[in-house]
């Protein structure tokens, strides 16, 4: 089956005879009461019946949706429901900070909110006059709002088609270089130019009717809105649900079904990590692990591939952003991943996507093009490109020359083709590349959950050390650095001290601001 609707979706998948059996962590939040096991006609009518339930709420043809909830799959349910009405979704990360959340809410101006009632009062204390003319919560009754479970859920609305070329959801950036933005994408781009090509069974890659699949992503994410797309239309024997990256919560689902294909966020990979060292670990049958968003440290990549059984696993890493999707990928073994010089070779990202993406490199001041091997500032072209930032047009326009788009990320095209990736733009030291200087650490540090390298006002870079219990041994952290460009002393940190984005990526600057009193910038 080919993902045509993302409205009919599980609709279709139930017709094409989709066996797949989802298994959840946690109930969904639109039907706490229905278990962790799903069948694919079960979801369909799960989601047909909260389509009319957003229909009796007044969802109608052409509004926008607001989904603001804690994270789980039926984010994209819900997404689902409203596209089947002919509504636009606007997903949103429920860890999005006050002034994140207060703007991208301005600039969406939703008819509905669909939200709990937590998120909901956080919502009343951070935006000035009315959220929304409707708002409804899942959990519970709240003042002013629509309970989920009071709508009437017996009246199926039939579903509403749209051209490919007009708006289909809207999802925000991750936001790590500050408020994040409103990234509209149409059927075209996302389902017809994205989700299409991830779905074709390639020899070796592609997902099998005998797949087990683990997710562990951020589902308020344009990333995992179109994987549920492929997913269906693949129909694998399972899907397994992780809401959350908590390993000892994970272990007991991921043992009693052992995945074959794990998909998950950078940030879930090093949180799960310490299962790859457990006794019978629920990663034995792993053939294929699918990274996205960020680079993966080689140290977390090693583990992951000597924890599979197989012989010959694989580890597929992706990079691309919210507004275009995959561009690069690229392949590592366990051969690679032991390299010597491993941890450069996790950023080399790979080759554009053949056929799809093409890329340059230019100076980032005169756009001019760069030789070979010369870092600069990545441009792409893809068909996949969405339709604009919502509420920021201009914003758009500056990122567009002619038909390339700038990723706002500085990197180095190789002469066989592969590009690596140096820093983002807005995070650039003279003489350091923040990333690569990150990998050596955590190479160097085998007790570091993660490394981050920051600029300072003045004086040296500030690394900043994330341990499991906020020490560091200080003979280590010497021999860490030696070699290195000067360092400060370093700020060490547990989990959850560090800022992040939904998608579970440091938001640099805020720290930064937190450690050394700079001022936050874009």
């Amino acid at each position: 089956m080919r993902p045509r609707d993302m409205g009919t979706l599980f609709d279709d998948a139930a017709a094409a005879g989709a066996r797949t059996v989802v298994r959840l962590d946690r109930p969904f939040d639109i039907a706490p009461h229905s278990g962790t096991r799903w069948t694919v006609p079960e979801l369909a009518a799960l989601v047909r019946a909260t389509a009319a339930r957003l229909a009796d709420a007044g969802v109608r043809a052409g509004d926008r949706v607001a989904i603001l909830k804690d994270n789980h799959w039926d984010c994209d349910l819900l997404a689902c429901a409203a596209v089947r009405l002919g509504a636009v979704p606007a997903q949103l990360s429920a860890r999005l900070d006050t002034t994140g959340l207060r703007t991208l809410l301005e600039r969406l101006r939703p008819a509905a909110l669909v939200t709990t009632s937590a998120l909901l009062a956080r919502c009343r204390d951070t935006v000035t006059g009315p959220l929304a003319p409707v708002c409804v919560t899942l959990d519970a009754a709240a003042p002013g709002a629509v309970h989920f479970a009071a709508l009437d859920a017996s009246r199926p609305r039939p579903p509403v088609r749209r051209h490919a070329d007009e708006p289909l959801t809207v999802h925000h950036t991750s936001g790590t270089t500050g408020v994040p933005k409103l990234v509209v994408h149409s059927t075209r781009t996302l389902v017809h130019k994205l989700a299409r090509f991830e779905a074709v069974r390639l020899p070796g890659i592609g997902i099998g009717p005998d797949d087990v699949l683990a997710h562990a992503g951020a589902y308020g994410h344009g990333r995992t809105f179109c994987w549920t797309a492929v997913v269906l239309s693949l129909a694998p024997a399972g899907i397994v649900i992780l809401s959350g990256d908590d390993p000892d919560r994970a272990d007991p689902l991921l043992r009693a079904h052992p995945p074959t294909v794990v998909e998950a966020l950078p940030a879930a990979y090093v949180r799960l990590r310490p299962l790859t060292a457990r006794l019978d670990n629920p990663f034995r049958h792993v053939r294929l692990y699918i990274s996205t968003y960020d680079a993966v440290h080689p140290p977390t990549l090693r583990a992951y591939l000597a924890a599979s059984r197989r012989p010959r696993p694989l580890w597929m890493q992706g990079w691309g952003q919210t507004e275009t999707g995959p561009l690069t990928f690229r392949f590592h073994t366990r051969r690679s991943a032991l390299a010597p010089d491993a941890e450069t070779t996790t950023r080399r990202l790979g080759r554009p996507v053949p056929g799809r993406t093409r890329l340059r490199v230019v100076d980032p001041h005169t756009l001019r093009p760069v030789p070979r091997g010369r870092p600069g500032l990545l441009l792409v072209r893809t068909p996949a490109l969405a339709l604009g930032y919502l509420g920021e047009p201009a914003r758009w326009d500056a990122q567009r020359a002619g038909d390339w788009w700038s990723t706002g990320d500085l990197g180095v095209h190789h002469r066989d083709g592969s590009v690596s990736l140096l820093d983002r733009a807005v995070d650039r030291l003279p003489g350091l590349s923040c990333l690569r200087t990150e990998d050596m650490l955590e190479q160097r540090l085998p007790q570091a959950l993660e490394c981050v390298v920051l600029g300072a006002p003045q004086g040296a870079p500030l690394p900043v050390v994330v341990t499991a219990d906020g020490r560091l041994d200080p003979d280590a952290w010497k021999q860490a650095v030696q070699g290195l460009p000067p360092l400060r002393d370093p700020a060490v940190l547990t989990w959850d001290e560090v800022p992040r984005t939904g998608t579970g990526k440091v938001r640099r600057a805020v720290l930064a601001h937190r450690l050394t009193g700079a001022p936050v910038t874009t």
